[in-house]
């Protein structure tokens, strides 16, 4: 049943690459974004090789290893500056086939949007579903604005605060307060450059990356109340961190005042019973969202995206082919999700004793254990998209 219909509800990095996908796959797709321009919410976006190789199978894998920056030796760092664990950009590409990207998200979604029709984005578009459909029967039926259009299928990649998600599973709690606070900036590069790090303190960490057009991306987050806000971010930053080990000073120094992003961190901790109802099926954030401590939140939208499309070719059967997709996905992001929480825990130790323990454990384990710091990503950065893609069989008819 060839040009049949998608309807994609969110224009972010899970929702733009769910279209791609999906366009190559035969469908006819349209992503319905609600802000009146694909404006990247966020700042920088670290690409590990599992989603780098998802990327492969919409013909962009090699164009993101491209933009890798890292080089040389990087590590965990205390506050006052000592190394308790290395790694480097080589080992990361040895162990798990490819190299870490940070890049900023607008770069990614230009790059993405250039793999789809002009008008496949309708922006300033509001949507919400009003019936998802039933495999093999009805078409699920979406509300744009004061009309109703049908699909063959629905695509719910509307992030954390999900509308479809809480349409399919009105019963479900929805994401909780993870109990910490972030913050995020992007500056101008410091004189000779900077080592890739990420630093723990007590309930604090702050992280700095390079990115490859000479930009630092730098991260930090601590446990507060949720909704606590202060009157200027960049002040609270240096208040915060501003007697850490450089550059960590000299990066908050650099940032623009309005340029300090910050946002609560919240996760779903209780699975969904499933992934899709109908025809209606959730990516990214909108099914899983999780911690940012393994950096996999948008790796995981992306493998979605591609998981859904390998499934999901126009003439499958509707209600296998998302079944199918539910049973790939929901298994793994579920065990990601756990395992960002659990370096969450670990992250928001705050007494001395306790940070002191963790701090020499951490010591011991990369001193004993070769590639210790790396580990955490054993089946994560690994992972490979199923089968033979339909990349490959477009090619090849």
């Amino acid at each position: 049943m060839p040009n049949r219909r998608a309807l994609v509800i969110g224009g972010g990095v899970g929702g733009l690459t769910a279209a791609v996908a999906l366009h190559r796959r035969g469908w006819r797709v349209t992503v319905l974004e609600q802000a009146a321009a694909l404006e990247p919410v966020g700042a920088g976006i670290g690409l590990a090789p599992n989603a780098q190789r998802a990327l492969d199978t919409v013909g962009l894998g090699d164009e993101i290893r491209a933009l890798a920056a890292w080089q040389g030796d990087g590590g965990l760092r205390t506050p006052a500056g000592r190394w308790l664990a290395r790694t480097s950009g080589e080992a990361l590409a040895a162990r798990y086939g490819g190299p870490m990207v940070l890049l900023h998200r607008a770069t990614l979604l230009d790059r993405i949007l250039t793999r789809l029709p002009e008008d496949a984005v309708r922006t300033g578009t509001a949507a919400r579903v009003t019936d998802p459909g039933t495999a093999g029967g009805r078409p699920a039926v979406v509300a744009v604005g004061d009309a109703e259009e049908e699909a063959d299928l629905v695509v719910g990649a509307d992030g954390i605060h999900s509308g479809v998600r809480r349409f399919l599973f009105p019963a479900h709690p929805g994401p909780r307060y993870s109990g910490f606070t972030s913050w995020r900036i992007v500056v101008p590069g410091l004189p000779g450059g900077i080592r890739p790090h990420e630093t723990w303190g007590p309930g604090r960490i702050w992280g700095s990356q390079p990115m490859k057009d000479g930009r630092i991306y730098a991260y930090a987050a601590a446990l507060a109340p949720a909704g606590t806000r202060a009157p200027d971010e960049k002040a609270e930053l240096l208040r915060r961190y501003g007697d850490w080990h450089d550059p960590i000073p000299a990066l908050v120094a650099a940032a623009e005042p309005g340029g300090v992003l910050r946002h609560d961190i919240h996760h779903i901790t209780d699975p969904l019973p499933a992934f899709h109802r109908g025809r209606t099926v959730l990516i990214g954030d909108a099914a899983h969202a999780m911690a940012p401590t393994l950096g996999q939140g948008g790796n995981q939208a992306i493998e979605d995206a591609v998981v859904l499309a390998h499934h999901c070719a126009p003439d499958a059967d509707q209600g296998a082919a998302l079944a199918a997709y539910t049973a790939d996905r929901l298994p793994r992001t579920t065990a990601v999700v756990r395992e960002a929480a659990r370096i969450c825990r670990i992250q928001s130790l705050g007494a001395a004793p306790a940070v002191a323990l963790r701090e020499n454990l951490i010591a011991l384990a990369a001193r004993l254990v070769p590639g210790a710091a790396l580990r955490a990503f054993d089946g994560i950065a690994d992972w490979r998209p199923p089968g033979r893609t339909y990349a490959d069989r477009t090619r090849n008819g």
